[in-house]
């Protein structure tokens, strides 16, 4: 059997794989979740009830799965950056229109566009920031979770800017911040547009790759579970902090608590992303999600809420990076676009129920707190799965 053909070395990989991690910072870190941010002014100003709020990110996840389901195909039509690319722009499109009515339809519509670009961002630029790691082997999981930082830059920011701009204009100014994160977003997206951060990629031009489900059915249940479970802590925590009392200033800090522990994962995590042990890496990053999920349950202190925020922050982010470097341990180049998407389809499910399943918990318990002890729940059971998955052998290695 021949050997394979070692990676041909990428220039700057880093500085590349940060660049295409600004995909995820937009789709994901502000097109995503900023949402949470303006949520309770926009329910208060639109008097809508949990479950409609909840269901503005249901149809969001609608959108990210309906985007993974066909993402595989549509960067073997376009090719990786040109998929980066536009699902990067769809989603400043979509922030825009979030700031130019209150009419749940278009409200509706446009989280759904969010969702579809931010697949088509999100499974492009993981597949092209693994191929530019795979170019430095004995680098290849530090730099690719550099990629998985991005989305807490995103949130980062928006923490720093959607509160604070709350406070200057008052109830009913959700719209406003909705203009701030399309302003933002579109100073990011230039350096996608400008850098030729498709060097080097010929995954798009390989032949296809089968990938079969049962042997990691596990672990696309337990990363089914993290969907479901994370969502609700994503979607309502900005709301149970300003329950407990907590002020812009309050809301802002645990915000962005959540973005700046991204920037620590890289290397807090490095060694269990390195670990080709099946769903192992996974399962520990997981349950220390599940951990940081269900610390507020025990009060609002300010101490606990900050603990929370980070324990929940550093794990979230390397729990994506965790399922890219399986997805890289166990299949060939080629299958990768392919693997991700399954991944994203599992993951892409869990939060299309989670959103309006603990919205709907919410409502009819009266208390954000029931909502959050079902995710936690799920996150721990998620954990318990993917530690049972087992290593694959991918083809060509004996």
């Amino acid at each position: 059997m021949r050997a394979p053909t070692p990676p041909t070395p990428i220039a700057h990989p880093a500085r590349l794989i940060l660049i295409v991690s600004l995909a995820p910072t937009i789709c994901l870190g502000i097109g995503r979740f900023a949402y949470s941010l303006v949520l309770p002014d926009t329910r208060d100003s639109l008097g809508w009830s949990y479950s409609a709020a909840g269901f503005m990110n249901t149809i969001n996840a609608v959108g990210y799965l309906a985007g993974a389901l066909v993402a595989s195909n549509v960067i073997k039509r376009i090719g990786l950056t040109a998929s980066v690319r536009w699902g990067t722009l769809a989603c400043v499109a979509s922030l825009a229109l979030c700031a130019l009515s209150g009419n749940f339809v278009i409200l509706s519509f446009a989280r759904l566009l969010a969702g579809l670009g931010a697949a088509a961002g999100f499974i492009g630029g993981a597949a092209l920031a693994a191929t530019i790691a795979q170019s430095r082997p004995a680098r290849a999981n530090f730099l690719l979770s550099l990629f998985y930082a991005g989305p807490g830059l995103g949130i980062l920011a928006s923490g720093l800017i959607a509160p604070f701009t709350l406070q200057a204009f008052g109830p009913g100014s959700w719209w406003i911040v909705w203009w701030a994160m399309t302003g933002l977003a579109i100073v990011m997206t230039l350096p996608l547009l400008l850098a030729p951060i498709g060097a080097g990629s010929g995954i798009a031009d390989a032949a296809p790759a089968k990938f079969a489900i049962k042997p990691v059915l596990i672990y696309l249940v337990g990363y089914f579970l993290f969907g479901a479970g994370y969502i609700a802590y994503m979607t309502f925590m900005i709301a149970y902090v300003r329950d407990g009392g907590g002020d812009a200033a309050a809301q802002s800090a645990f915000w962005c608590l959540i973005g700046v522990s991204a920037f620590v994962t890289p290397w807090l995590w490095r060694r269990v992303l390195a670990m080709d042990r099946g769903g192992l890496s996974t399962a520990i990053i997981l349950g220390v999600n599940a951990i940081g999920a269900g610390l507020p349950l025990f009060g609002h202190s300010p101490l606990l809420l900050a603990t929370s925020a980070l324990v929940f922050g550093v794990s979230f982010f390397a729990l994506v990076g965790s399922t890219t470097a399986f997805v890289r341990f166990n299949y060939p180049p080629a299958a990768w676009p392919t693997a991700i998407a399954a991944m994203t389809i599992a993951f892409g499910v869990g939060q299309i129920l989670g959103p309006i399943v603990t919205g709907a918990i919410t409502d009819a318990m009266g208390s954000l707190s029931y909502a959050l002890n079902v995710s936690a729940a799920m996150l721990a059971v998620g954990a318990v799965l993917a530690a049972f998955q087992r290593r694959l052998s991918k083809p060509g290695q004996a």
